[in-house]
């Protein structure tokens, strides 16, 4: 794949952070339907921290509730990097086969460990802990999410529960190709290596994926470089500045930040305020404010504890607040109470 830089359109940090916040419908919450909770999931919702896919929703669609990531249209799965994610139910080959290993030997190894997993359970649903001892595999159970055939059911606080089902029938390679759509068009403009990172999978997939794509693909020359982004939305990364909204409490793992590298640079221009968010341990929430992200925020039970960057203006924080007393949070009778770290 090339491109030309004269042929190469050239875009902007604030051109991309627009876009991106246009695509994944932080600007303007969507109304509640199974389309939203689609398009919502359109690059997954990682889970891997309780209920973050749920307040992920939260920040993108109106009515969402507590059991909301329990609707029929969605599902969860061990997904890119073997995270627990939400994803579309109809989607759910994209997340699974997408991923299947490249490799002869890994990919033998994860149809072996799901022959075993669907001769154990036999129809029926056990822990993860359970199985993975049963078949003395332990963590390795997870390889076999890639085949398609492994569902799981997390609620937070216990072992995740897992069954098997039947794989689509989807060719991986074009599970692939459509998962590499999926990606460019929630972090794009994107590069074949950044997609590997983020699924999980080999960079000669990744790259073969983009290659399928490469009549779809318009060259990007942004500030991290060549990178590409579908053609069809070329006129939504030149639209420029959108409306932002006042302010959006993203959760731990939201496809918003979910970035490394260079990428990080270009949404957190500031070393300092990127070690603050991306952590080595578990990494706090991010404050979405007027566009930017402006501080992190964590939780405890009816506690929300917000660490701001810079002082906010009384309105700033009134939305900061009014976002916080809105969270879906199961099992939080009293009311949300916000401590303020500026």
């Amino acid at each position: 794949m090339a491109g030309s830089v004269e042929s190469r359109l050239r875009v902007t940090r604030q051109q991309i952070l627009a876009f991106r916040r246009q695509v994944g419908a932080l600007d303007e919450r969507m109304p509640m339907g199974s389309q939203s909770l689609r398009r919502a999931a359109w690059a997954g919702l990682q889970d891997s921290m309780p209920r973050a896919a749920l307040l992920s929703l939260h920040a993108r669609i109106d009515g969402v509730e507590s059991s909301t990531w329990e609707d029929p249209a969605l599902a969860q799965l061990w997904g890119p990097r073997y995270h627990t994610y939400v994803v579309a139910k109809r989607d759910f080959a994209l997340f699974s086969l997408g991923r299947l290993p490249d490799n002869a030997k890994s990919r033998l190894r994860a149809e072996r460990i799901a022959e075993r997993l669907h001769a154990h359970l036999d129809g029926t649903r056990m822990t993860d802990r359970e199985v993975g001892r049963a078949l003395g595999v332990g963590n390795s159970l997870r390889y076999a999410a890639t085949t398609g055939t492994v569902a799981i059911r997390w609620e937070g606080a216990r072992a995740p529960a897992v069954w098997t089902v039947v794989a689509a029938e989807v060719h991986p390679a074009d599970a692939r190709r459509e998962l590499a759509r999926r990606y460019i068009r929630v972090f794009g403009p994107a590069t074949a290596d950044g997609f590997a990172r983020w699924a999980g999978i080999s960079r000669r997939s990744a790259t073969d994926a983009f290659a399928s794509l490469e009549a779809s693909l318009l060259p990007i020359r942004s500030p991290l470089g060549d990178e590409w982004l579908l053609a069809e939305d070329e006129p939504a990364i030149r639209g420029g500045e959108t409306t932002a909204a006042p302010a959006r409490l993203l959760p731990s793992g939201d496809a918003y930040f979910l970035l490394d590298g260079g990428e990080r640079k270009l949404l957190v221009p500031r070393e300092d305020q990127r070690q603050r968010l991306w952590t080595s341990r578990v990494w706090p929430g991010a404050l979405l404010v007027n566009g930017e992200i402006r501080g992190t925020w964590r939780r405890a039970h009816h506690t929300v504890r917000i660490d701001a960057w810079a002082r906010l203006s009384r309105e700033t924080r009134d939305a900061i607040e009014a976002e916080a007393d809105a969270l879906p949070l199961p099992g939080v009778e009293r009311p949300i109470e916000v401590v303020w770290n500026t």
